[in-house]
């Protein structure tokens, strides 16, 4: 039995309360756990969120680790089935169980995919793994995860038909093989995580979140007209959350950003700053939920440092976000010969493209 239901018409994703006014990465309580593994556990407004939409009677984790995301499974379902196979992170997640008052959890240590540990779990209505998966990879693979979802899916393909797997952000959408939903997370205007949603789990082909604001986007069934491209920056300038760029939702956004501003106004056109920024720009000045900054564009001149010091200067700037494709060894060197003697009030954020900046101001973000 399924609780999650969602109404994207307005973007809007259900959260509660926590979701809504949490906006730093840690835990409301301190995890138990080692340095590494508390690192790498999912961030509280992701783990609310998750839990949220997973929410049923019986669900299995049977990949739980320090259970920072167990938790809350166990605060929306009646009951929790929790596997780890190392000992030592098990013993920290029934801790963290208990810190939070939780006894509807069972534990089991061992491999998900030994059958001594999958005849201890009955039926359920959902499964949930957060497979292992390389540190670091040159390309990110869905074969890399451990267990693998093939092997899950026919493990405990007996026990329930609904299953969600976390999977690397960085895969895009024609990388999954599979007959699933593709949720990309963005945390703080982060890319943050990746989640695969199978049987009546799934819900939409794609789909893109904003969070803490609990923002959505879908894919659309049928095809949209592609984004014209332009080497010309307009009055305004638009930065998509990062997960709408990752699923591959960039034609929904400019489609609804479009509906915002109407006919009259004219395109919404996409800028690429370099290989990992893009922006869309236009004339028209419009608020979407799913962009992390509107901006207005204030200057687009020759990158000068000196040049540029002298234009902010006069415009009561005080600091500078330096959005370039700038060496490592260099950075500070151009930040400070842009910011030098720099006293006013605003923040402006320069992007660089081909020995040309864009000089932007924030208008608002949502």
């Amino acid at each position: 039995m399924f609780y999650f239901s969602v109404a994207f018409k307005s973007h809007k994703i259900p959260t509660n309360s926590l979701i809504d006014v949490a906006r730093k990465k840690q835990f409301e309580k301190p995890l138990h756990g080692d340095k590494e593994s508390v690192r790498f556990a999912t961030p509280e407004p992701i783990a609310r969120y998750r839990a949220q939409r997973l929410r049923c009677k019986t669900l299995a984790d049977i990949s739980c680790g320090i259970g920072g995301q167990t938790v809350f499974f166990a605060q929306q379902c009646e009951f929790v089935y929790a596997v780890e196979i190392d000992p030592k992170k098990i013993e920290y997640a029934k801790q963290n169980c208990e810190m939070y008052g939780l006894d509807n959890v069972k534990f089991i240590c061992g491999d998900a995919l030994d059958p001594k540990v999958i005849e201890q779990i009955p039926a359920v209505d959902v499964v949930f793994s957060d497979p292992f998966r390389p540190a670091e990879e040159d390309r990110r693979q869905v074969s890399s995860l451990e267990p693998g979802i093939p092997k899950v899916l026919s493990a405990y393909g007996e026990k329930t038909k609904n299953f969600a797997f976390e999977a690397p952000p960085q895969m895009p959408p024609e990388r999954i093989p599979f007959d699933c939903e593709k949720e990309y997370i963005s945390l703080d205007g982060q890319l943050n995580r990746l989640t695969l949603y199978f049987g009546g789990l799934k819900q939409y082909d794609r789909l893109a979140v904003a969070l803490p604001a609990g923002e959505g986007l879908v894919s659309k069934n049928l095809p949209l007209p592609q984004i014209r491209e332009t080497e010309k920056m307009k009055l305004c300038a638009y930065e998509p959350e990062p997960s709408v760029v990752a699923a591959g939702l960039l034609p929904e956004l400019v489609e609804s950003m479009m509906q915002m501003a109407g006919p009259i106004v004219g395109a919404f056109e996409l800028f690429r700053v370099d290989k990992k920024r893009l922006l869309l720009t236009s004339d028209a000045l419009i608020k979407q939920s799913m962009i992390k900054n509107h901006y207005l564009v204030l200057k687009v001149c020759p990158f000068e440092p000196r040049e540029i010091n002298k234009f902010l200067k006069d415009g009561n700037v005080g600091s500078v976000v330096l959005r370039a494709g700038v060496k490592p060894e260099d950075y500070w060197e151009v930040r400070n010969e842009v910011e030098k003697g720099l006293e006013g009030k605003k923040t402006i954020h320069l992007f660089v493209k081909d020995g040309i900046a864009i000089l932007c101001e924030v208008l608002f973000k949502v």
